[in-house]
């Protein structure tokens, strides 16, 4: 919930000079504070009837004057006075129906009681319900809610008037002059007769607030289907209908706004484009978006598709930026938009800020991802701000002077990329609490600023929501919208391609690919591999997002080069995939060219560059890096992070392929047999980093699996068994050793290349696979149980956690014998889970208890942590041995603390010694912590239990 305005709060937000009407709200403010008796009661000379009359005479004089309010005001001030004239009218109609209700009494007779009633003085009464009535906060409409709800909550808080109204006059000598038959009907009269006069006077002054108040107007547009629109242009004069376009800035504000207007720039802002096509500009390529919204509570679970698909869709973007840039939210909490690879998130940024670059809002951008990704997490709010400002305008700028240079306009800074602070290592879970901080900061000094946060949905699971936090879900295209995208296509087109006898791709060639042809980015790919020659026209097929990927870039190779051999093309991947692996080892997406000279030689080269010729010395971050696929920010970047996941993919696969092949060409000579298989290149690639650290790039892996024969799979399962039965064991020598992109220790490179060893297996394999017949003898399971707790130790936060969700397990027992599978479902007798993940096997041995337990246990836990059958302290006592003596960890015992700390009646101080020691290793503390907050432990109790330590 957001802190929405009172009916006391809007007086004073628009400067109410009706005396009497200030003076009675003043009193029972004061008397919630001090008490009627020190609130100046006796001087209080306004009953509930010249209360009303002053209340509707109010309401009607601030809708004839809205226009004066509006006017002459900055952004912020003008939302806060209309939000306050909502809070007027919302009282001025109920008050307007109370007085015309039929009731078995006036207000006059009301106002005519005794002085005390029932042994408390009518004073103090009085002062009780105009607390209620006009000290309470007040719905206010928001663009995410349709006017229907709006009304349903302004319903409610005429009940809840109602009410008191009905306890008021209970308690006041009149009651005692009603009949029965009418004290038994009052609380009815109340309840039905002026909630729905008063709804009705409401929705009547509400209509002349939208008439008057564009703010309003464009709130009721966001529940229509508005016509098709390109890059937000309905954004554009939404806001100049709410104020004309600012002209006449201070220069350092010019600058920053000549800096966010990118609508003139290509769709893309590659290196080198494509010769024989025309990217569509980004103010006419960008179609505004659909999308799906949801307040984000504590149980809110955005990370999951499905999640979104029973919240609202909102069909008019632009109606709805406006509203919320617009509203009292947009100030009290960030906006977090988020979007799957390839979604447009950025793009939305993009073209946002170029709307809002000449309006009353000040837009600045923050690219989150950069090569220096630790520093830029450490960074405060301003300090991001402040250092993405100096990089577009040249010069240090200090946030403060910025926004008192803007003279009045709001700023609206756009986060964009959030998902690389929580998958970069930077562990900022907490962000965007320290973003609602920074808001609540700013407007205590008078500088209210709004925060738009993009993020891709998978990280969505760990991210803590601070109250208030709107999200919005990025669609996919419809097929209307993926018709007018290959529209604009075929415009910048047909001429290009009618020069080489092509046509530009039609919508019913690309609806084919399904969810591919869907996501903007992917679109955008579909039409440049089809402008080659025209090869999707031809083949009706559908194509995956791997297979696209590698024919777009073998064909670019291509045509960029004139027409070379396959062996040429393939080397091109390579040195791609060496920039994508660089990236992927270091955790980041962007690198700087410094990074590169170092990385690619020594991956593609052996490390055989000869630095005595410096005439023929490469610039191998220019010839990776001036390719289409690549943009520059403050580094490199590939067009987009897929792009990277890819590659990575794809030279996981030459590795595999080259292992594969070293391996035949030795034959049965005699000496093959006993000589280990040279896997220093898979080694190289698959040591440094995880692979399921990114999610998709396991995905790619089995697209390109898909496409490799049986024979070759069955051939490759088998080598990389016997790798990893040794791979820990001392090698003497090894190629590539000058690939360290980051100089992690020998145990962390041999649990990434066991790991990826055992994902690669499973993903290469047709059939499940048992963990006996990859790790030989009778001690299988030990084995098995020792290389968890080696990737648990070693892999960190996000290596682990991918893992986890990549690499399905469940426990098998088949005559009597105990094995784990690997990959599928669960089949047989076993008792395993049958769901992805290893949470039944690999987090089991690695969190401290065996997997047959697992089960078991979390259903205790849960038991515990919710039932009610054994007393607090007993059921306080099982937990306690369950973490002191077989260290469990696992969500269940999480979800169990927290319920029993929200229980009611809980011993608080009992539970303090458990979750200290909940928090004792400093090795799991930080994602402890995050999970004992998530499940409902105040963080400021685990501070003070930190303090004790």
């Amino acid at each position: 919930m957001i802190e929405t305005p009172s009916y006391a709060d809007a007086l004073r937000i628009l400067g109410c000079k009706d005396a009497r009407l200030v003076k009675v709200v003043g009193f029972a403010a004061a008397a919630a504070r001090t008490g009627w008796a020190l609130a100046g009661a006796g001087q209080l000379a306004t009953g509930l009837a010249d209360m009303r009359n002053s209340i509707v005479g109010y309401g009607e004089d601030v809708v004839r004057r809205m226009p004066e309010l509006k006017g002459g005001v900055d952004r912020f001030t003008r939302t806060q006075r209309l939000a306050s004239a909502h809070a007027v009218i919302v009282v001025s109609a109920y008050f307007e129906a109370l007085g015309e209700a039929k009731l078995p009494f006036t207000l006059d007779q009301l106002d005519r009681g005794g002085k005390i009633s029932h042994g408390v003085p009518t004073a103090e009464r009085f002062a009780r319900l105009v607390a209620s009535l006009l000290l309470e906060r007040l719905p206010t409409p928001e663009p995410h809610l349709p006017y229907s709800e709006t009304r349903l909550a302004v319903e409610r808080a005429y009940q809840r008037m109602s009410e008191a109204m009905a306890g008021y006059v209970g308690g006041l000598s009149v009651w005692d002059d009603l009949t029965v038959d009418d004290q038994l009907l009052l609380p009815r009269m109340l309840a039905e007769g002026p909630p729905a006069r008063a709804l009705r006077i409401y929705d009547e002054d509400y209509r002349s607030l939208a008439l008057d108040s564009h703010e309003f107007g464009v709130r009721s547009l966001v529940t229509e289907q508005p016509p098709p629109a390109t890059a937000l242009s309905r954004v554009a004069w939404l806001l100049a209908e709410l104020a004309p376009p600012r002209v006449g800035d201070r220069p350092m504000i010019h600058r920053a706004r000549m800096a966010a207007n990118a609508l003139d720039q290509p769709l893309l802002h590659a290196g080198k484009l494509p010769e024989d096509v025309w990217l569509p500009l980004l103010g006419e390529g960008y179609l505004s978006p659909r999308f799906r919204v949801a307040e984000l509570t504590r149980d809110a679970t955005p990370a999951q598709l499905d999640w979104w698909a029973d919240r609202r869709p909102v069909p008019d973007t632009e109606a709805f930026l406006v509203g919320h840039l617009t509203s009292l939210r947009a100030t009290q909490a960030p906006l977090l938009v988020l979007g799957e690879p390839g979604s447009g998130k950025t793009k939305l940024t993009e073209v946002l800020a170029a709307r809002l670059a000449r309006s009353e809002f000040l837009p600045i951008r923050v690219e989150l991802a950069g090569p220096d990704m630790s520093r830029v997490a450490r960074a405060g709010i301003t300090e991001q701000v402040e250092q993405a400002l100096g990089t577009v305008l040249g010069e240090e700028v200090d946030y403060a002077r910025l926004v008192t240079a803007a003279d009045g306009a709001m700023p609206v800074i756009l986060l964009d990329g959030f998902d690389e602070l929580v998958q970069g290592g930077a562990g900022r879970h907490d962000y965007l609490e320290r973003v609602q901080e920074f808001q609540a900061r700013e407007a205590e000094l008078g500088r209210p600023v709004a925060v738009i946060v993009t993020s891709r949905t998978v990280v969505a699971d760990r991210i803590r929501f601070p109250k208030g936090l709107l999200g919005l879900q990025l669609q996919p295209f419809d097929d209307d919208q993926v018709r007018q995208w290959l529209n604009i296509w075929d415009q910048r087109n047909r001429g290009l391609l009618a020069r080489r006898d092509l046509k530009p791709l039609p919508a019913e060639a690309a609806l084919v690919h399904g969810e591919m042809a869907r996501q903007p980015l992917l679109l955008l790919l579909l039409a440049l591999y089809d402008a080659g020659s025209n090869a999707l026209q031809r083949d009706h097929g559908p194509l995956g997002r791997a297979r696209l990927y590698e024919v777009l870039l073998r064909d670019y190779t291509e045509r960029e080069t004139g027409g070379v051999r396959r062996v040429a093309i393939d080397q091109e991947l390579v040195l791609l995939g060496a920039v994508a692996l660089s990236m992927l080892a270091r955790g980041r997406q962007v690198i700087t060219d410094e990074s590169l000279n170092r990385d690619l030689p020594a991956l593609c080269q052996g490390g055989e560059d000869d630095p005595g010729d410096e005439e023929d010395r490469v610039d191998w971050a220019r010839k990776a890096t001036e390719r289409f696929f690549f943009v520059r920010r403050n580094g490199h970047a590939f067009l987009h992070a897929t792009f990277g996941e890819f590659l990575v993919a794809w030279l996981t696969m030459y590795a595999l392929r080259d292992l594969d092949r070293r391996r035949r060409l030795a034959g049965d000579e005699p000496l093959a047999l006993v000589q280990a298989v040279d896997d220093d290149l898979l080694y190289a690639v698959t040591s440094h980093s995880c692979l399921a650290e990114r999610g998709p790039t396991v995905g790619f892996v089995l697209e390109l699996l898909d496409e490799v024969p049986s024979a070759v799979r069955e051939r490759c399962v088998e080598l990389l068994a016997g790798l990893l039965r040794r791979s820990l064991h001392e090698r003497p020598r090894r190629h590539f050793t000058g690939f360290r992109p980051v100089r992690h220790t020998m145990t962390r490179r041999l649990a990434a290349y066991s790991a990826n060893l055992a994902l690669l297996i499973v993903c290469a394999s047709e059939q499940p696979v048992r963990v006996s017949s990859i790790l030989s003898g009778p001690d299988h399971l030990e084995q098995w149980s020792s290389l968890s707790h080696l990737w648990k130790g070693q892999l960190g936060h996000e290596g682990w956690t991918g893992l986890v969700t990549a690499l399905s397990a469940h426990r098998v027992i088949e005559d009597g014998k105990e094995d784990v599978v690997l990959g599928g479902t669960e089949t047989g007798t076993g008792t395993g889970t049958g769901t992805g993940g290893m949470g039944d096997v690999v987090v089991a041995v690695a969190t401290g208890h065996s997997a047959r337990h697992r089960r078991l246990l979390d259903l205790l836990v849960a038991a515990l942590g919710e039932g009610r059958f054994l007393p607090y302290r007993d059921r306080l006592a099982i937990l306690e041995e369950l973490v002191r003596t077989v260290a469990v960890r696992s969500p269940a015992m999480h979800r169990a603390l927290g319920a029993m700390w929200a229980e009611d009646g809980a011993d608080h101080a009992e539970l303090r010694p458990l979750l200290r020691a909940m928090l004792a290793d400093p090795a799991d503390r930080v994602g402890t912590w995050e999970q004992l907050v998530k499940a409902g432990v105040p963080e400021t109790a685990l501070w003070e239990i930190q303090g004790l330590d």
